[in-house]
């Protein structure tokens, strides 16, 4: 298949499109290199560099079977300060992109989405009969977006999957052999941090802090669901797969259990063999005590299920994070 992925410089992006020019798809890559790298895009896609609402039509009229849609803002914060530039692309890059697509007729969407839509569930896993209760705009555009799929699938038959997800961890190797992982800047991810203190790395604070120890949780601190980045992508060759022109699914990704925050220091101290030091502080404001997916419906419908532990997680996480302190 001839492919679209946008943000496809990214980190769940690099790997996905890996993934899909290993299975032998011709793959475009679509990134206006705001929080990604060039050098993130796999050997074998073609690059172009520039926005969904002006370059998006251009690509697609080249020729598209299906899109695979990652190109987002996506910290939780920032979209509470600037919740203007959350909607203006989250939402109305998407609006450009699917524009694009119903013009040229392509049909097909795998849509990037986030279990932050869900807000505090009421119980947990999670599964897709939750209500969306967004807390923050960061979860409330994607939910626009959802909506929106709903609206392009039933007016003009566009076929769309949504993967809902919350914390990606690990790293991949690209068809190169250079492992692709995570790069963000800031940094707010919890594995990573927690490395960067092994590492002590300039700039990294010299002590992971745990927010929070009396939850009501195995140990007292929150509990996070995690995927390895090489299952979700796996995820997104599924959906591809099984994307139908006028038909929309809603898939969440999960564990179905999750990791508490000493759980996963406990875990980086067994894989870097380094004494990471750690102290408590308070808790974050709105911080629930567990949030858990249940990936029950896309195992029925799609076989997917995820492959990689925790421990799996942490050791490719820490050989990228070593290459890149080289």
């Amino acid at each position: 298949m001839r492919l679209l992925v946008t943000g496809g410089a990214g980190y769940v992006g690099s790997v996905t499109t890996a993934l899909l020019l290993a299975q032998g798809h011709e793959v475009t890559v679509l990134d206006d290199l705001s929080t990604g790298y060039e050098a993130a895009v796999p050997a074998g896609a073609t690059f172009v560099r520039g926005t969904l609402r002006e370059h998006a039509l251009a690509v697609l009229e080249d020729g598209a079977d299906a899109v695979l849609h990652f190109a987002a803002k996506s910290l939780v914060g920032e979209s509470v300060a600037l919740p203007s530039l959350y909607w203006r692309h989250n939402l109305g890059g998407t609006l450009a992109l699917l524009d694009a697509m119903r013009v040229t007729g392509t049909t097909k969407i795998i849509f990037s989405s986030t279990a932050a839509v869900y807000g505090e569930p009421e119980r947990i896993p999670i599964d897709e009969s939750a209500p969306p209760r967004p807390t923050n705009p960061y979860g409330a555009s994607k939910l626009a977006v959802d909506t929106t799929l709903d609206e392009f699938s039933h007016l003009h038959g566009i076929g769309a999957v949504s993967l809902r997800y919350f914390n990606v961890a690990g790293a991949a190797p690209g068809p190169d052999g250079i492992m692709l992982g995570e790069r963000h800047d800031p940094e707010t991810h919890l594995i990573p941090n927690v490395l960067a203190v092994a590492l002590g790395r300039p700039g990294a604070r010299e002590v992971v802090e745990i927010f929070g120890d009396d939850y009501p949780t195995v140990d007292g601190t929150c509990v996070r669901d995690y995927i390895h980045v090489s299952d979700l992508a796996r995820a997104h060759a599924l959906a591809l797969a099984a994307c139908s022109p006028g038909e929309r699914r809603v898939y969440n990704l999960g564990s179905g259990t999750g990791a508490s925050n000493l759980e996963v220091i406990t875990a980086c101290r067994e894989v870097t063999g380094r004494d990471i030091p750690g102290r408590f502080a308070a808790r974050r404001p709105g911080d629930p005590a567990t949030l858990v997916a249940s990936s029950d419906h896309i195992a029925a419908d799609l076989g997917w299920q995820r492959e990689r532990s925790l421990h799996d997680m942490v050791a490719d996480a820490w050989e990228f994070a070593q290459s890149v302190a080289r």
